[in-house]
């Protein structure tokens, strides 16, 4: 009977400890669960950031690629702007040039139209010498005193270099 006894006490004290096992093995279960759920998170942290990164370096390739667009588009416009300056200043060069030369033109013009009244002068003057003469020669010589219908004379024109 003691036998027994001892063997229920023996049976009831490994009964206890199996549970207390058992709740050990369920608790030690869950907190491993647990770590794998941490881990699990850690690798997706993990695998994130990684993916943050790649990004940013995709990110900061492509600021740079602007920058240089940007750079590269100032100096063309800087380019363009001293190409438009440069027209500007030969067109300022060129159109002194053309009022120069239209002051020149309207000298000469002006020039012209008085060497061209003097020649009408000094012919007028010459028709009616040579009218007077012609007369006188007429009578002696019988020529003709009437002048030839044919091209007006040129005018004389001087070239005055500045």
């Amino acid at each position: 009977e003691t036998e027994l006894e001892r063997l229920q006490r023996l049976l009831a004290a490994m009964e206890k400890e199996h549970r207390n096992l058992l709740a050990r093995v369920e608790s030690g279960e869950s907190e491993l669960e647990r770590l794998r759920k941490l881990e699990g998170d850690k690798v997706a942290q993990q695998e994130r950031s990684s993916q943050l990164e790649k990004e940013v370096a995709t990110l900061r390739e492509k600021i740079h690629h602007l920058d240089d667009m940007l750079k590269s588009q100032q100096r063309k416009v800087r380019q363009m702007i001293e190409q438009l300056q440069n027209s500007k200043s030969v067109i300022q060069a060129k159109d002194a040039a053309i009022q120069e030369l239209k002051e020149r033109v309207s000298y000469l013009e002006a020039e012209n139209l008085e060497m061209h009244d003097r020649i009408e002068h000094l012919i007028e003057q010459q028709v009616s010498r040579g009218a007077l003469g012609a007369r006188a020669r007429s009578k002696s010589e019988s020529v003709p005193s009437k002048r030839l219908p044919g091209p007006k004379p040129l005018p004389l024109i001087r070239v005055v270099e500045t």
